[in-house]
């Protein structure tokens, strides 16, 4: 008789959908090349830039300003501002309430960026969600082969690859997984694995 894997304890996504975040500045010296701007311009006054949309946007998301941030983002989109981020955050928004529309933003994301990590990554959550594990394993393995050393996706895909009884692949996956986990993080993975393991040796 096959032993059952008890999964109550492990949603079926275990880490939850990803925002882009603001982009690192990137400074001169660290490519080798010679930097030529000061920091301040020469009279001592900071000049205050106008940011893009899309920062305007993120702002007002990462205050919670949600109807504020959902039409920042729709205006970055209508301006060409990193507009597969702009969907992709806009899809995290839509998901709160409307899966549908969320799934929309996300793949139009991947329409402007096809290997676009965070849109690959939120639709498979997503598509866990709503148990299509077939489409969440794909847009898993996608995002895995884009960011391999981004370990949710690992051990995400780890959890639906059990639920599919695929108990190899949702083994390979959690190992995976428990290698790129700061330790602190790992939790129940080992007693997930070893129940795993029972299941696939029966």
């Amino acid at each position: 008789m096959t032993k059952i894997v008890k999964l109550s304890d492990h949603p079926a996504t275990g880490f939850g959908l990803k925002r882009v975040r603001r982009r690192k500045k990137k400074i001169p010296e660290d490519y080798g090349q010679l930097n030529l701007f000061d920091s301040q311009p020469p009279s001592g006054k900071v000049v205050q830039l106008s940011t893009g949309s899309f920062e305007e946007a993120l702002t007002k998301d990462e205050m919670g300003d949600v109807p504020g941030a959902k039409q920042a983002y729709r205006g970055a989109i209508k301006n060409g501002d990193r507009v597969a981020d702009a969907y992709c955050n806009l899809g995290i928004l839509e998901s709160q309430n409307n899966s549908i529309n969320a799934i929309d933003c996300f793949t139009r994301s991947l329409k402007v960026a096809p290997r676009h990590f965070q849109s690959h990554y939120n639709l498979a959550n997503l598509y866990s969600e709503e148990k299509n594990y077939q489409l969440a394993k794909l847009h898993y393995e996608i995002a895995i082969e884009i960011a391999p050393d981004f370990p949710n996706a690992h051990y995400n895909l780890g959890l639906v690859m059990a639920l599919m009884k695929d108990y190899r692949g949702a083994i390979k996956a959690l190992t995976t997984y428990r290698k790129l986990a700061p330790s602190d993080e790992l939790g129940k993975t080992n007693e997930l694995i070893d129940s795993l393991n029972s299941s696939h040796l029966e």
